[in-house]
């Protein structure tokens, strides 16, 4: 790889906003290639997620939740939408109790991640929280969804199924495999 990246860069001439919606805004940026010829490029702002592996008496933490972009039920681990100025930490404990019923005071950062950088800025951080205590479950007024501890065998055999199928939950089962062996996030 080159040490030079300057070479590529793209400088912004313009951006028109698109839409400005509660979790996302769209704009379309034009932008000067390095031959000096221009393009567009579609954006999805994002203000970014937090997730938790949440490890319940050896098991996974997960909800099954209806998708609508996907059309179908998705299991996954508890995750949601950072607030404006929020600390993905406190996200992610907040998102645990919420969605599950259960809390942590103990979350350890597993990684940072972009999840889609053709197009969207939206970082997730990932926390694993193995010391889980109840607490009380308190999803949106819009939100249904299933609260489930399941076995990596299981796991596993949901991502086979495409019942598992978005890249956090694949993460936190890749993980907490590792964890297994290892003993180390």
């Amino acid at each position: 790889m080159t040490q030079n990246n300057e070479l590529w860069r793209e400088e912004t001439i313009s951006t028109q906003p698109i839409f400005e919606g509660k979790m996302i805004t769209l704009q379309v940026d034009t932008v000067a290639m390095p031959d000096g010829r221009t393009a567009t490029r579609e954006i999805v702002k994002h203000p970014g997620a937090a997730a938790v592996m949440a490890l319940l008496d050896g098991k996974l933490l997960v909800v099954e939740q209806f998708r609508k972009p996907l059309e179908k039920f998705q299991i996954e681990i508890p995750a949601g939408k950072l607030d404006a100025g929020e600390d993905p930490m406190e996200a992610a404990a907040r998102e645990l109790e919420e969605e599950t019923g259960y809390k942590s005071n103990s979350l350890k950062l597993v990684s940072g991640f972009f999840t889609s950088p053709g197009f969207a800025d939206e970082k997730l951080y990932l926390y694993f929280a193995e010391n889980v205590t109840a607490g009380t479950q308190h999803t949106d007024e819009d939100e249904y969804l299933q609260v489930e501890a399941i076995t990596l065998e299981q796991a596993e055999a949901y991502i086979a199924e495409g019942r598992i199928s978005d890249a956090k939950t694949i993460l936190a089962v890749y993980a907490w495999k590792l964890y297994l062996l290892t003993g180390t996030i």
